[in-house]
Parts: structure tokens; sequence; C-alpha cells
């Protein structure tokens, strides 16, 4: 279940909703009552564990260029999108 919350109980309870967030609670953060953005835990991509993910960008430790390990990393979670 979503909550909505506050940009104000967002700034003075951050701890509590940090452990909400951990423990898999959705919200959406309003300003002036109205919605501008969604807080959601983040999810493993496509079932990879963190052993996993660290083996993979391991291989690229101090060899690679900066391109290369972007590359990868999208290739894990997707690419960025910036929507203008």
């Amino acid at each position: 279940m979503t909550r909505t919350i506050s940009q104000a109980e967002l700034r003075n309870g951050s701890a509590s909703i940090m452990d909400a967030l951990e423990a898999g609670e959705d919200f959406v953060i309003t300003r002036n009552g109205q919605p501008v953005g969604e807080l959601r835990p983040i999810t493993r991509p496509r079932g990879m564990t963190t052993v996993e993910l660290r083996r993979r960008l391991a291989r690229f430790a101090g060899q690679a260029s900066g391109a290369e390990e972007r590359a990868e990393i999208d290739a894990v979670f997707g690419e960025d999108r910036l929507d203008d």
C-alpha cells in the first residue's frame, strides 16, 4: 500500500521513512497538497543478487573506461532516461 506524506513529514521523519522503505513500503510525496514525487524501495534487477552484481562489475576494476563500466551498469539496471 502506498502512503502519502508531505514534504515536511519527509524532512522531519526521514529515519522512520527509511526504515519503512527497507520494509518495502512506498510513498507519494506532496508539496502544498500536490503530489510531486514517489519513493519506493529498490528491487534487485532480474533476480540478480548483490554477489552476482559485484562479480560482474569486478571484471572492470581498474581496467575499463567509464563508458564500459556505465554500459555494464545500464545492462543490469536499464538506461537512465532524462525527460526534457
